[in-house]
């Protein structure tokens, strides 16, 4: 029987990672699932194990050195309602808006770019506004992984962002994966500055 929850006392060195995207198979290695992918490899780094956490509607995995603790987090609540699953999550936790960093695909990024941000506004991303409507502020980390837009979609871009990279665009997203991962590590143990003055910007294979 699961035990009723209760709220953790405040620890400073709570991280939590958000990985944003769409629970399920049918989703799975889509562009809008970037942030999922950036979840996954973080967890396989630290050899973090998923589990799902009904009270908090997401997967969770957590790594715990010393004084250092980590939760990943990938909301189970689909993207337009990401809020749900991390406004609770935080709030339960008690981590601060410093320690909080959002995972998310941005389609006005080309794709092979990185752009860590320490704040800012949602840029039309119904996850992002989830989110800071839950948390009631906008001032946490992001992390946008630039997933492109179709060349012949102009701005009708459901159906891109919701399909599979291409088999040629596969060495570039390993690639994408492998140093988000390490932008999130830099992260973690240097600040948001120098993680963005170390990583941001276009990857090239």
């Amino acid at each position: 029987m699961e035990r009723p929850a209760r709220a953790v006392a405040a620890v400073e060195t709570w991280f939590l990672i958000v990985g944003l995207g769409n629970p399920g198979p049918d989703y799975a290695n889509t562009r809008h699932n970037a942030g999922f992918m950036v979840a996954d490899r973080l967890a396989a780094r630290w050899k973090a194990a998923w589990s799902g956490q009904r009270r908090f509607q997401a997967q969770l995995a957590r790594w715990e050195e010393g004084q250092s603790k980590r939760i990943l987090c990938k909301p189970e609540t689909f993207m337009n309602s990401s809020g749900e699953a991390v406004g609770p999550l935080a709030a339960y936790f008690k981590i601060s808006l410093e320690r909080i960093l959002v995972v998310v695909d941005d389609a006005d990024l080309p794709l092979g770019e990185l752009r860590m941000r320490p704040s800012g506004s949602s840029g039309g991303h119904h996850g992002l506004e989830s989110i800071e409507q839950h948390l009631g502020a906008r001032d946490y980390a992001r992390l946008r992984i630039g997933i492109g837009r179709d060349p012949g979609g102009a701005r009708r871009i459901a159906g891109y962002v919701l399909s599979s990279f291409k088999a040629d665009e596969q060495v570039l997203v390993e690639k994408v994966l492998q140093t988000a991962a390490e932008q999130v590590e830099c992260w973690l143990a240097s600040g948001v500055g120098p993680a963005m003055n170390k990583f941001n910007g276009l990857i090239k294979v």
